[in-house]
């Protein structure tokens, strides 16, 4: 087996012999546990050629070492660590320490705070998933995205440094597209591609406003958005939902008094009441913003998912003033594992934000971004988004069907007109966190409605998605959080 390069600290200047030195500094290696049992070490030519000895000096090393128990060796495999390690002798030259690599077993230097959120959970195996606003990765155009990111590989271009603001047939084609599916007037030059609309949130806050500034959030919103917002520095203060959206007189009040200087929000399908902010509002946030001169970040997650009606065009639309940053993703119609989300918004504000990402991150993966910009050339993913568009329409029918049917007086519920989620409000008497952990315990993972409270208080509320699950699956998530019901 090929190994790679084991440079190892030698000095002539030290009395002790180099094969000393070099079975010492290799045992130590083993004793810490850089070098495992069984891994192959390189063959004494090789280490000879790294470390400029005879060849004679590093055999006397690996026979020291052998001698000790500590390496072995066989025609087939060569030269490699011990599977069955001897206990260190007292006394032995290499005993592990920090100069030989040993782990610590925590950090030598003070830590800040940790994020609110800061680990996320593993469900157990054969846990069915009703989370809100994952899609399935089983309907990815895999064929068509696998020909295109080859074709993509073979450009040695895609290998290199490229453009920081993102592949340039990626962002011509998400112009087009924003053009055309949400009325926005966005050239090339005003898109920022990134790693997920994550990355772009944390960019804007970081580029576009200054330390201690207020950010105006939903009250019932995105955590992992207002810890990234946190993270840059800024103070989240909530701002009250209802049954037509955020409402925005308490935002112009907060604006009024100088507590903000920007507006984070999901207007389209509100995450996660599923809410669309009515049109008076609309108006009245974008001429709040207007005379503030607030930044408005408007996260459009799931534009492309609404069943009933026709969509609302975003925010971004309708800006003639320049305060509208409209962040966007494919997670949900291609995947989230693409990683790739985007900025649309003034140029001057966009090059800003890309000077940012230089220093973070310089560039995206251009072969995956050029490999979807086929995608989206060669119409495959508009097809892939009507398919999925209504593969979802019919899963959101039978989830609610099913909640019908099984749970009639637990959970009560608007169908939304978009989306991938319901939100459901619990009966009176019923606690929707114990009700989450029984759940849990058989076999179903659901949301409580304290996850998406900013004051971390319990709401009576769960949020059921539907996207992850096909009908069959569904059907049987809903027996399992039935039967988990407190009695």
């Amino acid at each position: 087996m090929r190994t790679w390069q084991t440079p190892l600290a030698i000095d002539r200047a030290d009395p002790a012999p180099l094969s000393v030195q070099i079975a010492r500094a290799l045992g130590a290696r083993i004793r810490a546990g850089a070098l495992r049992p069984g891994a192959p070490l390189p063959s004494s030519r090789a280490l000879a050629r790294t470390l400029g000895v005879h060849r004679n000096t590093v055999l006397a090393a690996y026979g020291e070492l052998a001698a000790e128990g500590w390496i072995a060796s066989d025609p087939a495999r060569a030269t490699f660590v011990s599977r069955e390690l001897p206990p260190p002798p007292p006394g032995a030259p290499g005993r592990a320490g920090p100069e030989a690599g040993a782990p610590a077993a925590r950090a030598g230097f003070d830590l800040p705070p940790a994020p609110a959120d800061a680990t996320w959970s593993t469900l157990p195996p054969g846990t069915l998933e009703l989370l809100g606003g994952t899609p399935d990765p089983r309907l990815v155009p895999v064929a068509a995205l696998g020909s295109a990111y080859r074709r993509a590989l073979r450009r040695r271009e895609h290998l290199s440094y490229g453009d920081a603001a993102g592949h340039p047939r990626l962002r011509a084609a998400l112009a087009r597209m924003l053009g055309e599916a949400r009325g926005l007037a966005v050239a090339a030059d005003g898109i920022l591609v990134t790693r997920g609309a994550q990355m772009a949130l944390s960019l804007a806050g970081r580029a576009l406003l200054r330390s201690g500034d207020g950010v105006a959030v939903e009250a019932l919103g995105y955590r992992p958005a207002w810890e990234s917002l946190r993270l840059a520095g800024l103070r989240t203060v909530p701002v009250p939902v209802d049954a037509r959206g955020l409402q925005v007189e308490r935002l112009e009040a907060l604006a009024a008094a100088g507590a903000v200087r920007a507006v984070y929000l999901t207007p389209h399908h509100q995450y996660p009441t599923t809410v669309t902010l009515a049109p008076a509002r609309r108006l009245a946030l974008l001429e709040v913003a207007r005379r503030a001169r607030l930044l408005v970040l408007e996260d459009d997650y799931d534009a492309e998912f609404h069943y009933d009606g026709r969509p609302v065009p975003p925010l971004a639309s309708a800006d003639g003033a320049g305060v509208v940053v409209y962040v966007g993703t494919l997670s949900k119609v291609l995947a989230p594992g693409l990683r790739i989300g985007w900025l649309a918004g003034p140029p001057d504000a966009i090059e800003r934000v890309t000077a940012h990402r230089r220093f973070l991150d310089r560039q995206g993966d251009l072969a995956v971004e050029a490999a979807v910009a086929e995608l989206f050339e060669e119409g495959e993913a508009q097809r892939h988004a009507w398919r999925t568009r209504r593969v979802y329409a019919g899963r959101r029918e039978a989830l609610a069907a099913a909640l019908r049917a099984r749970l009639p007086g637990a959970l009560s519920f608007r169908m939304p007109a978009g989306g991938m989620a319901l939100w459901c409000r619990v009966a009176p008497g019923l606690d929707p966190e114990a009700w989450a952990a029984r759940a849990l315990r058989a076999g179903v993972a659901v949301q409580p409605g304290r996850l998406f409270a900013h004051d971390r208080r319990a709401r009576p509320f769960l949020r059921l998605g539907f996207g992850r699950l096909d009908e069959r699956e569904l059907a049987e998530a809903v027996r399992r959080l039935a039967a988990a019901l407190p009695r």
